[in-house]
């Protein structure tokens, strides 16, 4: 069974318009979920809205959203102001241009979605937008009104449909030079680069998303199995910790771990390290 559209409109560029319909490309229905109960009764709890000065609770009806002027001040916003505020939607996702697909920052990325035609209408046309951008292995930057707000939008070709993702926009993006910018611009002795593009090539592997484990969902849904059937859980042992002397012997350990040997001039350093240690306690 196909899954329920999340919004139905149209893909414009320049005169050429498609009805699409919008479907969410992620979802967390399938996670382990819980409410919230009193210890005593086992009954569910719903939370209340309550006045920090009267302590007594606030009903829905008497609930307005306040801006933090400073000072203990507020700016009141009603529900028709905010409502007033709001664009209209005229339902179209509007491409504005086309860019290298590796062109976005991924740091910009926020929520999945497909894009894919709504019925035969327009079919030949989506395909003709989706397969140009293919061959031209461009995606599309775009912009629409969507669930109330205006949002920029990165289009890709997808298999036979395009895959979108709303974009952050830049004040919500922090720029990575504000967290690398300390960071010591170091020297990488030529050996430990050695070890480490060898650590990489034993390493390497294909996207398969299939193979991402849920750790933290699949122990809680087995803790839940476990109380419904009354019996204890085995916990997971803590890992061993492992003392490293240095970089090197990391690296070394790491390569060997990877399912082979160090490259040969690091086992050459090794080799003359150990055999100078022998000589020291010799001497």
């Amino acid at each position: 069974m196909a899954p329920r559209a999340t919004w139905k409109g149209y893909l414009k560029i320049s005169e050429l318009t498609v009805p699409v319909a919008l479907y969410a490309g992620a979802t967390t229905s399938q996670r382990v979920s819980f409410h919230v109960l009193n210890r005593k009764t086992g009954n569910r709890v719903h939370r209340e809205y309550i006045d920090e000065e009267t302590e007594e609770p606030v009903e829905r009806d008497a609930q307005v959203k306040g801006y933090d002027a400073g000072d203990d001040r507020y700016v009141v916003l009603e529900p028709e102001e905010i409502a007033e505020t709001i664009p209209e939607s005229d339902k179209t996702i509007r491409i504005e241009a086309f860019l290298p697909l590796d062109e976005v920052d991924t740091a910009y990325f926020d929520r999945p979605y497909y894009i894919a035609p709504t019925g035969p209408v327009g079919a030949d046309s989506f395909a003709v937008i989706r397969e140009g951008m293919r061959r031209k292995k461009v995606a599309a930057f775009a912009r629409a009104v969507l669930f109330r707000r205006v949002r920029p939008l990165l289009l890709r070709p997808d298999g036979p449909g395009l895959v979108a993702n709303t974009l952050n926009f830049d004040y919500e993006v922090r720029p990575a030079e504000t967290v690398f910018e300390d960071l010591p611009d170091l020297k990488i002795e030529s050996e430990m680069l050695d070890l480490a593009r060898y650590i990489i090539e034993t390493k390497q592997g294909d996207f398969d998303p299939r193979a991402f484990d849920d750790r933290y969902d699949q122990a809680l849904a087995e803790l839940v199995k476990a109380k419904l059937e009354g019996r204890e859980i085995e916990l997971p042992k803590p890992p061993k910790e492992t003392k490293v002397v240095n970089l090197m012997d990391a690296l070394r350990r790491s390569a060997e771990a990877s399912g082979g040997k160090a490259p040969k001039k690091a086992r050459a350093d090794k080799t003359k390290k150990t055999a100078s240690a022998r000589r020291r306690k010799a001497g």
